[in-house]
């Protein structure tokens, strides 16, 4: 068969986009709602949000439209309904381990349920880029992925999990998943991450305090965004707030600050936990004050997890049955602190739910933890955006910012539940409307998914 046999084959023909961002000069006004616009403020009613393509043009009063808003927008008639910010959900694992299909699938039902943007808090970046990409592109429905690579002492790379996400090449080895140690080149190192499409370093098992510190100053050297356990071991949680990381995960860690010892491994901290635990919960009430007056000084912001300790007690004897009333105390003293904390999860709830994790989340955040729910929503939307770095393009509903936003039929500040009516969501001013997901496929005996 000669080339001239061939079947022509159309030049940079891009692939299909169904749910791409509209291009700017696409104008639509989203009237008559109630606003929660993620500064702070309270709820404004009779209000209309106008997008321009992936942006927001304008928030006024619905009035200020007029009969018929602006000329040649498109008009969404959402009276009566409350529009905030689209959450964030501050803590995710996707790619780990790495299935296609699954992940896909989560990101879609993310999106539809409010969801606008992830923190994927490392694993398998060579999926998860591609994932990221098909959803900016709008090749697939998903939320806006912001992607670590991480980093960890060398003994770390016998966890199964790192097998899983590094598959055909040497765990630690690989620049999404790298081992470090004093001799490790930190420019080298965190360039190779940068090249992955990482927006940040998670730091995460068996480093130092020094360690801890280089690396952290290298990744903000080149502009990346660093992440961290709250307690790395042998690093301590007031070392690792002082290398000056952006973020650190699992507010119950926090404790290992009070402990008296120092475990001698990241993987051994479960032997220590209970007694970290009862150390706590006998100590002063603001014992843990002055580590959670440096987070707040700092800026760094906690990525609390509080529903994954409740989904998945710990297996450390003794330590289940005091971890409610730890992490309540933990909350409780990070507000009063003034620390900033943001809405993560770090497990996804069972394929057959309606709705994604970060719904659970926010209400084990009111119901159990005793955050009202404006607190919740802020730790979902504003505070998630300055996670992921975002703090002057997302999180807030207004003027130039992003035109991610969530409109649900109910307020959510008098019920946290009400976040779970979903009318549409808009991503980067594309809509999902929450009924094209309940509805059921052709062929499906099934009909939509429970949760409305």
């Amino acid at each position: 068969m000669t080339d001239e046999d061939a079947p022509p084959v159309a030049e940079n023909d891009p692939a299909p986009a169904p749910f791409a961002a509209p291009e700017p000069g696409r104008v639509t006004a989203y009237r008559g709602v109630s606003l929660i616009d993620g500064t702070g403020g309270p709820v404004r009613h009779g209000m209309a949000v106008v997008t321009d393509g992936p942006v927001i043009k304008a928030v006024v009063p619905d009035a200020d439209l007029g009969p018929s808003g602006p000329p040649g927008a498109e008009t969404v008639d959402v009276r009566g309904a409350f529009l905030l910010p689209g959450l964030i959900d501050a803590h995710q694992h996707l790619s780990t381990p790495p299935n296609r299909a699954q992940a896909e699938a989560m990101m879609r039902r993310q999106v539809y349920g409010g969801v606008t943007a992830i923190r994927e808090m490392a694993g398998d970046l060579r999926q998860m880029a591609d994932l990221a990409r098909a959803s900016l592109v709008g090749e697939i429905p998903g939320p806006a992925v912001h992607c670590a690579a991480l980093m960890a002492g060398p003994g770390f790379f016998d966890d199964p999990r790192t097998h899983q996400v590094t598959q055909g090449a040497e765990p630690g080895a690989v620049p999404w998943m790298q081992a470090v140690g004093e001799d490790t080149d930190l420019p080298l190192a965190v360039a190779a991450a940068r090249g992955t499409g990482a927006v940040a370093i998670k730091i995460y098992a068996d480093l130092d305090a020094a360690l801890v510190a280089r690396i952290t100053a290298e990744a903000h050297r080149q502009g990346m965004l660093v992440w961290a356990h709250a307690a790395v071991f042998p690093a301590m949680p007031g070392e690792v707030v002082a290398a000056g990381v952006d973020v650190v995960s699992h507010v119950h860690m926090l404790v290992h600050e009070l402990s008296g010892d120092r475990p001698p491994s990241y993987r051994r901290q479960r032997e220590h936990l209970a007694d970290a635990y009862r150390r706590f919960l006998d100590a002063p009430a603001d014992a843990l004050d002055p580590l959670l007056d440096d987070m707040r000084r700092r800026g760094t912001i906690l990525d609390a997890t509080t529903s994954l300790v409740a989904r998945m007690p710990s297996s450390a004897p003794g330590a289940a049955e005091l971890a409610p009333r730890v992490l309540r105390r933990l909350i409780d003293r990070a507000r009063h602190a003034g620390v900033t904390i943001c809405a993560g999860t770090d497990y996804e709830t069972a394929p057959g739910d309606a709705y994604p994790s970060l719904h659970d989340e926010l209400r084990h955040l009111v119901r159990s933890m005793g955050m009202p729910p404006h607190e919740a929503i802020r730790a979902a939307t504003a505070a998630g955006a300055a996670a992921v770095g975002l703090r002057d393009a997302a999180g807030t509903v207004e003027p130039g910012g992003q035109a991610d936003f969530v409109i649900v039929e109910a307020d959510p500040y008098e019920d946290i539940d009400h976040l779970r009516r979903v009318v549409t969501t808009v991503k980067r001013g594309r809509r999902h409307d929450r009924a094209d997901y309940d509805r059921p496929a052709a062929g499906d005996r099934k009909g939509a998914p429970d949760g409305r």
